[in-house]
């Protein structure tokens, strides 16, 4: 199976990934941005979004799938995906691999993304990157929010300013997982 925690930057994925992997020791966690580095250090990504690489997304579904059945593990995947074509191409290629894919999407307030984003150090050893990187994140926020409406009707959506603890015992009840603290 995999879990899918979707959301804008800053809504807290991975802080919930890191919650549900501490109570989950049996679970992978995979984040597919790192597909996206190897491909950003091969070729050029013309519009700026590996996401927008065909290759990235099905190198991303083929990974997931690989690590599914190699392992016979849970996935937990922390990854922003909010264009419906691209979602519908991953899942898609996940579902016909007989995977399945619990999806969550973390909703989160405007103003608690941008302080968060505000607050985090992307690349400590260049101030200059780091903004460049948080203004990105921001400018996609409208982007995440618009995409609620168009994504798959079995999303489950959380309510991503709740403490990490409450979501991950929100997702493992929804899967199935272990209840322990």
């Amino acid at each position: 199976m995999i879990v899918w925690v979707n959301g804008a930057f800053g809504s807290g994925k991975s802080t919930l990934v890191d919650e549900l992997r501490s109570r989950w020791p049996a679970a992978l966690v995979y984040d597919p941005e790192m597909v996206g580095y190897v491909l950003r250090e091969i070729v050029a990504v013309p519009t700026g979004d590996f996401q927008d690489l065909r290759l990235w997304r099905r190198q991303v579904a083929h990974l997931a799938v690989g690590l599914v059945e190699e392992y016979q593990r849970p996935v937990l995947v922390p990854m922003t995906l909010v264009n419906p074509e691209y979602l519908e191409e991953i899942f898609g290629a996940l579902k016909a691999a007989g995977i399945v894919v619990h999806h969550f999407f973390l909703k989160v307030s405007e103003d608690v993304l941008v302080k968060r984003i505000d607050g985090r150090s992307f690349t400590p050893d260049d101030p200059e990157q780091d903004e460049r990187v948080r203004q990105w994140c921001k400018a996609k926020i409208e982007a995440c929010t618009a995409a609620m409406d168009t994504l798959p009707s079995d999303t489950v959506f959380l309510d991503g300013e709740l403490p990490p603890k409450e979501l991950a015992d929100n997702v493992l009840a929804h899967v199935g997982g272990p209840i322990a603290d």
